[in-house]
């Protein structure tokens, strides 16, 4: 199981890549194994201003379907739109092509409650 050292993480198995003000945020080689194979990915709330450990979309496998937690504040600005065709990029490449949204940071984002690589990787066990 991968965890990327250049990553954060949350206990509800995102991830989040910062770039300036930028976010990136997917789901975790954990999860997406856990999950299965992923067919679907539902995003409907870009331009969206939302808070932290809010739903910002689902995804959805074959054997069940999962809320998707935003880890910090912010607005969404964009969902992969490769997902769409290619859902299953979740499961191949969950750190990179598999991304699911671009967020805005808020300026007063909040990462203490974020796991760095070494807890998230004692959450998961590995």
């Amino acid at each position: 199981m991968k965890i990327p050292s250049n990553l954060l993480y949350t206990k509800d198995h995102e991830w989040l890549r910062i770039e300036n003000d930028i976010a990136y945020i997917g789901i975790t080689d954990f999860a997406q194994s856990e999950l299965g194979d992923i067919v679907y990915v539902e995003i409907e709330t870009v331009a969206e201003a939302l808070a932290q450990n809010d739903v910002f979309g689902t995804v959805e496998a074959v054997k069940t379907v999962s809320d998707l937690f935003l880890p910090i504040n912010g607005t969404v600005l964009e969902a992969n739109p490769k997902l769409e065709a290619n859902p299953e990029l979740v499961n191949e490449d969950p750190y990179g092509e598999g991304w699911m949204i671009k967020l805005k940071i808020e300026n007063d984002v909040d990462v203490s409650s974020l796991l760095k690589p070494d807890a998230y990787a004692i959450v998961v066990g590995s």
